[in-house]
């Protein structure tokens, strides 16, 4: 079991993999650093593999499921992600590994938006895009994660053995952040500089479809780990409604006597069932819910008792 593990997702990175090795290797000389190859074409394997990192490969493309190859494969007591890029420093891994080991931290967020992420990053709908992440993630699931979709953080080895990965691309780290927060993990954020990309290195990240994937996950993940309130307004909305429809038909059938709109009434009637329907699934899952949370804390303990069995 490693006591550090530093993970790399790699695809097409040969410009600054060399960069990034080196510069982890200086602050953690302790760690063993891997790089998972997801089908690069420019050598990025076989410069990282010169540059003295352990190389291996996921051959499904997407950042998401390479992120699954590595947390099934890797043993360590803390885990640094960062991307291969070269657009986080190494200087704060020292302090990110810190809290986990010392602080028992489960994960650690390398803040990029309270630094110097929206003056670097040249590409203004990327800005807008994380802030609108942020700020919805926060005001939905009431946390204070003040960097979403950041690559760059520390993980502890009860995290990383108990975190289902489900997403396959970039929308993975909008997934993690929300599983943290849904579990009452301990959280921490730390300050980082962000740095574009030096010149001749292409983004992966593709602004409009990557970004509706991320609002998907957002609503697949409320939907998942907050039934009561999600299906609870839809019901809500579908009562008033129906209410809405009936009122009309009720003044008719008070001024005259008769029911002049029985498809309005109808309709009206059906809405507000489904809507009463939505209401009670939303608790049942609810329900369900707390059941599933409280598995999840048996998995934390079966997890640390693994942990320490691989330490003695």
């Amino acid at each position: 079991m490693d006591k550090i593990a530093v993970l790399i997702p790699c695809y097409n990175e040969s410009k600054t993999i060399a960069k990034v090795i080196t510069d982890f290797r200086q602050v953690l000389p302790e760690a063993v650093i891997y790089v998972y190859d997801n089908n690069s074409s420019d050598g990025t394997d076989k410069i990282a593999r010169e540059n003295g990192a352990v190389v291996r490969y996921e051959y499904q493309q997407g950042k998401g499921n390479v992120i699954r190859r590595m947390f099934r494969e890797i043993e360590a007591e803390c885990y640094i992600m960062t991307d291969g890029d070269d657009t986080y420093p190494a200087e704060n891994a020292r302090e990110m590994v810190d809290l986990v080991l010392e602080k028992q931290m489960d994960m650690v967020v390398g803040d990029r938006l309270s630094s110097t992420y929206f003056t670097e990053n040249k590409r203004r709908f990327h800005n807008f895009g994380n802030d609108f992440v942020r700020k919805s993630i926060n005001t939905v699931f009431h946390a204070d994660i003040r960097d979403i979709m950041t690559g760059y953080r520390a993980f502890s080895y009860e995290f990383i053995k108990t975190f289902p990965v489900l997403s396959k691309g970039f929308e993975i780290e909008t997934e993690m952040t929300i599983h943290a927060v849904d579990k009452n993990m301990a959280l921490a954020n730390v300050v980082v500089d962000y740095r574009d990309r030096p010149e001749g290195s292409v983004s992966k990240l593709n602004t409009v479809s990557d970004g509706l994937k991320v609002i998907r996950t957002i609503a697949r993940l409320f939907r998942n780990y907050r039934p009561n309130v999600f299906f609870g307004l839809i019901g809500v909305l579908l009562m008033l409604l129906g209410v809405g429809m009936f009122i009309p038909v009720l003044i008719d059938f008070m001024n005259s006597g008769l029911v002049l709109r029985f498809p309005t009434l109808i309709c009206s009637g059906f809405l507000f069932l489904i809507g009463i329907i939505s209401v009670f699934s939303g608790q049942i899952l609810h329900v369900l819910n707390q059941k599933n949370r409280h598995d999840f804390e048996l998995s934390l303990i079966e997890a640390n008792y693994r942990k320490k069995q691989l330490l003695s």
